[in-house]
């Protein structure tokens, strides 16, 4: 290839870009945690929305959407689905207009059981990453959940 070609910006962009690779490696990420969970029929996202209920102890699907930097259409579809599978239940929030969540007993109990497969998932995306890249991904996730951050 030669020195011109090298250097358009399709290629820088292709070759370098960060965006492309940090989605890449979201999807390849969510996908070793989705495998893992299946067995309890649960998603990464799904476990991520009952983690951040049992930590919340209830919220809105909007503070979900900010929490977990979700889009609302995403937090909508699970939520629905994990209601229907009796994971979570609402009720009315206090100005009637918005709901309020909660994880139910069931809800809790799969948590528990998920916790070996999230802990497998979880050793698996640590070698893909590697030591340093797991520091790196925690210490830039550091600042949107820290640590000891429990109901």
């Amino acid at each position: 290839m030669s020195k011109a070609v090298e250097s358009t910006p399709a290629v820088r962009i292709a070759r370098d870009c960060f965006a492309v690779r940090v989605r890449l490696l979201n999807r390849i990420v969510t996908r070793i945690y989705d495998e893992a969970l299946r067995p309890v029929g649960m998603t990464a996202n799904q476990m991520n929305i009952l983690a951040v209920l049992e930590n919340m102890t209830e919220a809105q699907p909007s503070d979900l959407c900010r929490v977990l930097y979700m889009e609302k259409s995403t937090v909508s579809r699970n939520v629905e689905r994990m209601r229907q599978q009796g994971w979570l239940h609402e009720r009315p929030g206090p100005d009637g207009r918005a709901v309020l969540l909660a994880t139910t007993a069931r809800g809790r109990a799969l948590l528990i059981r998920a916790m070996p497969l999230w802990e497998d998932a979880q050793e698996q995306v640590c070698k893909l990453l590697g030591e340093s890249g797991a520091a790196s991904v925690a210490r830039l996730a550091q600042p949107f959940f820290p640590p000891g951050n429990k109901r």
